[in-house]
Order: C-alpha cells, then sequence, then structure tokens
C-alpha cells in the first residue's frame, strides 16, 4: 500500500509523443489527476533498440518521474512495456505503482474474449517479441492471437494522414490479410493506433471489437487508484507537465494529434 500519495501525479512516459494517446485516455477518465509525461523523443523509436538499451532508457525517466513524486508510473509503449515492465516495477519498488499497455489488455482478454478469435496489429518489435502471445497462451482458458506487424501505420498517423482515402486505403491492405481472417476481436497493440480506431472499427462494420489499449490502461489506472484510496482530491484544474528528451518544433505540433491539443514541450535530456 503505497500512503500519502493521494495528490501525487500519474507518470506517464513512452519513446516519443504517441504514448499522448494514452495520457488523453487518463485525462478523460481522471480529469483530477495531474499528469507528468516524458517522451524519449531523443531515442525513438524504441523498436530499433536493443532490449538492454530500452531497459537503460526507462531506468532514467523512472528516475525523472520520481524526482516528480510520481504515485503511479504507466509505461505507454509497448516495446518498453515487453522489455522493461518487470525491471521497473523491481527497480521502483513501493515508490510507486507501475501499469503496462500489455497486461490490461490481456486481463480484458481474459475475462471477456475467452473462445474468441483475437488479432492483434502492432509494431514489428510488438509483434516479434511475441510478449502477447505468451502472455494469452498462459491465461487459464488459453487464447491464440493472430498477428500481424503493420509497420506503415505508424508512419501514417505521425504523418497526419487519417480519416482520409490514403489511410483507409493503407488500412484496408493491412486489415484484409488472411491473418486476420474471420476475427471477433482486435487488439491495438500500439499507442499511436486509438487515433484509426474509427476507421479500422468502420472497416469491420462494428462487427469486430476493436481493443484500444489507451482506454484499457486508463480504466486499469482508475481501478487501481479508487482501490487504493489514492484518487485526487484536487478541485482545481491540474497543471500537467510535459517533457522530452530532445526538442523540436515539429514535436511540439505533433501533440494536438495525440492529445486532442498542442501542449507546452520542456526539454529534458536523459544524459547531460
Amino acid at each position: 500500500m503505497i500512503s500519502n500519495h493521494t495528490n501525487k501525479p500519474i507518470g506517464v512516459f513512452d519513446s516519443g509523443i504517441g504514448g499522448l494517446t494514452v495520457a488523453h485516455a487518463i485525462q478523460q477518465r481522471l480529469p483530477n489527476e495531474q499528469l507528468v509525461y516524458f517522451g524519449d523523443t531523443a531515442h525513438l523509436p524504441y523498436g530499433d533498440k536493443s532490449e538492454a538499451a530500452i531497459q537503460a532508457y526507462s531506468i532514467k525517466i523512472a528516475d525523472v518521474l520520481l524526482a516528480y513524486q510520481c504515485k503511479v508510473i504507466v509505461i505507454a509503449c509497448n516495446s518498453a512495456s515487453s522489455a522493461a515492465y518487470e525491471l521497473l516495477k523491481a527497480y521502483v519498488g513501493s515508490k510507486a505503482h507501475v501499469i503496462d499497455v500489455i497486461n490490461p489488455m490481456v486481463q480484458v482478454v481474459n475475462r471477456t474474449m475467452a473462445n474468441k478469435k483475437i488479432g492483434l496489429i502492432g509494431t514489428k518489435r510488438t509483434v516479434q517479441s511475441g510478449v502477447y502471445a505468451s502472455k494469452l497462451a498462459a491465461l487459464p482458458t488459453p487464447v491464440v492471437v493472430h498477428q500481424l506487424a503493420t509497420p506503415l501505420l505508424v508512419h501514417m498517423i505521425e504523418e497526419g494522414f487519417f480519416d482520409n482515402k490514403i489511410s483507409y486505403d493503407i488500412i484496408d491492405q493491412y486489415l484484409s490479410n488472411e491473418i486476420l481472417r474471420d476475427i471477433d476481436s482486435l487488439i491495438l497493440a500500439c499507442t499511436h493506433f486509438p487515433l484509426i480506431k474509427k476507421e479500422i472499427e468502420a472497416y469491420y462494420h462494428h462487427k469486430v471489437a476493436v481493443l484500444d489499449s489507451a482506454e484499457e490502461v486508463a480504466t486499469s489506472l482508475a481501478h487501481y487508484l479508487s482501490e487504493n484510496n489514492l484518487l485526487s482530491t484536487h478541485t482545481q484544474p491540474p497543471n500537467h507537465t510535459f517533457m522530452v528528451s530532445d526538442y523540436t518544433a515539429s514535436f511540439e505540433v505533433s501533440t494536438k494529434l495525440f492529445f486532442g491539443e498542442v501542449v507546452k514541450l520542456t526539454k529534458h535530456p536523459l544524459w547531460e
């Protein structure tokens, strides 16, 4: 039990600014909670980095978030979740609770999708890591997941191509793949993908359950805070903090895509 942390902030980190979709979902679900976001833009994408490198970056970011006295640290990145979740939990210890983007999704599948055909789309690293497949296979009722790497979707979204002909054509090409035929639900295993959730639902004519990791993380966080009496008692809108390890104006402009509004980014290098 973490005590005296009620009005401390929620820390959220990602390899870049895509994890702002998770921060936005948290803000929508828990509007009284203060957020401290860290985007490791100096080292993105994590999908191209070794497990050891991702672990090193994650530990340094955890130090930054702990300096802000965060009561919870949310790993808003599938690559960091698969490479560093267990290490980060051990490192942080009782100083903060750690939530990743993978386990909340696995728990949803366990509760609601037993005996269903599950599809998954994500980056090459997430798919090749097999982390979802192994966790779903280990459930009391084992679930087989049909995975497809969809790397173009990340670049498409970062360039602002969604809800138009280009995005629909690319989505159609990926989702029509034989691997995803006749699925009952689809896991969006990338924090960029909530931005195209409506297009994916439209492709399936709303007949396939599309599972959004940002929403599931926000739900998991809300349950944890409620069960542990850690919900913020602030009555005024909180002042959020947004940091990146390398700043460019384009990063700041792109925050509107992921957070719904342009936010002010502060540069905070991991290594001076």
